[in-house]
């Protein structure tokens, strides 16, 4: 058998590159199917060459197999039949061979599995340690939900204490808690009545539902990773799908699925044609069933609509930011991977509001020498990896819109990593151009790299005026922003005024839409309009939100510049929207904290999480080391020391070895164990080192306090008291 270096070189001298010959079908879909075909030439070099080899030596083995067969109906003598067969079998052996490094590419090696082994390790300790759980688990529990036990409520409540002082208190934001239910017509404005959909599939002959999309995802991959008889060229259409997968209509989706021969996974049954599943909990409020309503699916509209009262409280002035914590839900079509995609989830959201002729920011200095992992767009379209950009140099090329919008993606950047989130898997994606709504300026995505992949856990958007100009007018309210002038200025203004009643003949349930497409355009696009109106009057015009033309005529849109004096400026505010998933935060802080390490003895593996001070759900345990009632006296008196300096903590006087409590405490992250080994001192333990200090009793709650607070390091506490050398620190 020829060896996978003379395979790779002829293939690659034959010039043969498959993925040219994909066509994109959509507009829309052009920048995903250019990141596909620029990254497949480059990923899948050695999985292609090694799928040709594959088939040619699928093809040989049959052959051979068909002399043989011919050879024995024929009579041929034995010693030529055995000659066929031992050939045969040396070439099943190299089929076998290039089956097992076609299976080692496609795995990473290890990767896959690996991963799953990891998360499964992880998922366990947690679950067996109360850290969460799943709801209603008597009854069999539902998907999608999950109650967090008592360590996993510390956990959450510490990272929520963080971010309000990272956020609310360092930024002097306005926080607000506004109610879960919410009417119909709120979400009506912000379109989620609409729009916030996923395509659904049923079981047709039990009703089951399933995510389309889903579907056909695990059927791509599930060919990809396992099927290893499938051709270079099916493999490269099962790679574009998944590239172009959120782009499909249903229509398309449901051809694909049609195509692919897909049913019901549970039960193997005929499947539906997709259909739209709008994501929101519907309910009514009130006995009479006559107001519509919904369970938020974010917190971001009971900002918006208070807006008018907000910026009154702020002293009418810009830039300010409003705050809120709180749940939303989404009923999820298939709920998975844990607490990534649940029916209900807490949000942390800011919305930062701004005059969209200024985005400059008075902090910004504070983080533009921050230098992370980026990954801008050109880079993505370019099939490149993300790579260390400092934070002032992507503001002042334009990578990153403006200083407002930098700004909170370098905070973000700081409350993540002072959590205890890797910064070398911490990655911030910006949007493609296709990804992004019509009225954005700018988006990135705060990505955390865990077993699951890269998982979006904060979305930080440029998201121009337009929730505020969407409630404006279905609430007749002016939501806007005043600037005085000292002196009033002569202005030249351009003013596009649709005719609604004309929009509404010719477009009946679209005119919103229209009407917004013709108030966003730009003074360039506006007067190439007017031209062309008063020279033809009509003329194609596309529409972003019905992603088709239509036809524009004269009486149904007036543009002008007129000359005004003004002595003030009425503007529309442009808001930043930093929104932060923390049930996705807190599972990835989970998987990034957590490492196994031996037992003194060797023989099993103890489990460790890593948490910071800052999110650990005990800072400090409180050990006698052996059971004796002054040592236990000891211990109630350093117990109430912490609880008055308000440290949480736990005290243990069991008789369980000291080895074994401390191992306990370990699997729960408790950074800090305090055992009372004598009457006047104690030791302290730091749970990743095993290092451990000796201090006075009197001593022991405020040397943990000043470590917890960050006032102090382990490193400068290690350097200031008497070591302490003891066997049970490794059991």
């Amino acid at each position: 058998m020829r060896s996978l270096i003379s395979l790779i070189s002829s293939s690659v001298s034959s010039g043969h590159h498959f993925f040219s010959r994909l066509r994109t079908r959509r507009s829309s879909t052009l920048a995903q199917h250019a990141l596909f075909s620029r990254r497949a030439v480059a990923m899948d070099a050695s999985e292609e060459i090694l799928r040709k080899a594959l088939a040619e030596k699928q093809s040989v083995v049959e052959a051979q197999g068909n002399a043989l067969r011919a050879m024995k109906s024929t009579g041929a003598a034995k010693p030529e039949i055995d000659a066929a067969i031992e050939a045969l079998n040396g070439l099943k052996l190299e089929k076998a061979s290039i089956e097992r490094q076609l299976q080692a590419a496609l795995s990473g090696s290890e990767g896959s599995l690996n991963r799953e082994a990891f998360r499964q390790a992880v998922v366990n300790t947690l679950e067996r340690r109360l850290f969460y759980i799943p709801s209603f688990k008597i009854y069999r529990g539902v998907a999608g939900l999950y109650d967090y036990g008592p360590p996993g409520c510390a956990v959450k409540s510490n990272v929520l204490a963080f971010w309000r002082q990272h956020f609310v208190l360092e930024e002097n934001m306005l926080e607000v808690d506004c109610p879960c239910v919410t009417p119909e017509i709120v979400l009506k404005a912000s379109g989620h009545v609409d729009k916030f959909t996923d395509l659904m599939v049923k079981d047709e002959k039990t009703g089951t539902c399933y995510r389309a999309d889903h579907l056909l995802k695990d059927f791509c991959n599930e060919k990809l990773q396992k099927d290893l008889s499938i051709s270079p060229e099916k493999a490269a259409e099962l790679k574009r799908v998944l590239a172009v997968l959120d782009d499909l209509s249903a229509e398309e989706l449901g051809a694909k699925i049609k195509e692919y021969g897909i049913i019901a996974p549970d039960t193997k049954n005929p499947l539906s044609d997709p259909y739209p599943f709008n994501l929101m909990f519907q309910t009514s409020i009130g006995p009479s069933g006559l107001s519509p309503g919904y369970m938020r699916p974010e917190t971001a509209q009971g900002i918006f609509v208070n807006f008018k009262d907000l910026y009154y409280y702020n002293g009418n002035k810009l830039p300010f930011a409003a705050a809120q914590i709180g749940q939303a839900f989404r009923n999820e079509i298939s709920p998975r991977q844990g607490l990534l995609r649940v029916r209900e989830f807490t949000l942390a959201e800011i919305e930062h509001f701004v005059d969209p002729e200024n985005k400059a920011h008075p902090k910004f200095s504070d983080v533009a020498n921050l230098e992370f992992l980026m990954f801008p767009r050109e880079e993505q379209m370019s099939g490149h990896a993300a790579k260390r950009i400092p934070l002032g140099e992507a503001v002042s090329r334009g990578t990153v819109n403006n200083e407002t919008l930098g700004y909170f993606i370098g905070r973000v950047y700081l409350f993540l990593t002072r959590l205890g989130i890797d910064k070398n898997r911490l990655r911030f994606r910006q949007h493609l151009a296709n990804e992004m709504a019509h009225y954005a300026a700018d988006c990135w995505d705060a990505e955390i790299e865990c077993s699951y992949g890269w998982i979006e856990c904060v979305g930080i958007a440029d998201r121009s005026a337009y929730d505020l100009r969407a409630h404006s007018e279905k609430s007749g309210v002016p939501l806007v922003a005043q600037e005085k002038f000292p002196e009033p200025r002569e202005v030249e203004k351009l003013f596009i005024n649709p005719v609604k009643k004309e929009l509404g003949l010719a477009f009946k349930g679209n005119q919103r839409m229209v009407v917004e497409a013709l108030e966003a355009m730009n003074e360039k696009e506006a007067l190439g309009m007017k031209d062309t109106l008063e020279s033809k009057g009509e003329m194609e015009f596309y529409v972003c939100t019905l992603e088709k033309n239509v036809t524009i005529k004269k009486n149904m849109v007036t543009i002008s510049r007129e000359i005004k004096k003004e002595h003030q400026r009425v503007f529309t505010p442009s808001v930043i929207e930093p929104s932060f998933g923390i049930g996705r935060i807190i599972f990835c802080l989970f998987e990034h904290s957590f490492y196994m390490r031996p037992s003194k003895a060797g023989d099993e593996q103890l489990n460790v999480f890593r948490f910071t001070p800052l999110v650990a759900p005990i800072k400090c345990t409180v050990f006698p080391l052996v059971q004796n009632q002054q040592y236990e006296e000891v211990a109630k008196v350093i117990s109430q020391s912490l609880t008055t300096a308000g440290i949480s903590h736990k005290i243990d006087i069991t008789g369980t070895s000291i080895g074994k409590r401390y191992a306990r405490t370990d699997e729960l992250g408790v950074p800090f164990a305090i055992t009372v080994d004598s009457t006047s001192s104690v030791t302290i333990r730091e749970r990743d080192s095993k290092d451990q200090i000796r201090v006075n009793v009197e001593r022991a709650a405020s040397v943990v306090k000043e470590v917890t607070d960050g006032r102090t390091t382990w490193a400068v506490v290690w350097s200031t008291f008497p070591h302490h050398s003891s066997g049970s620190a490794d059991e």
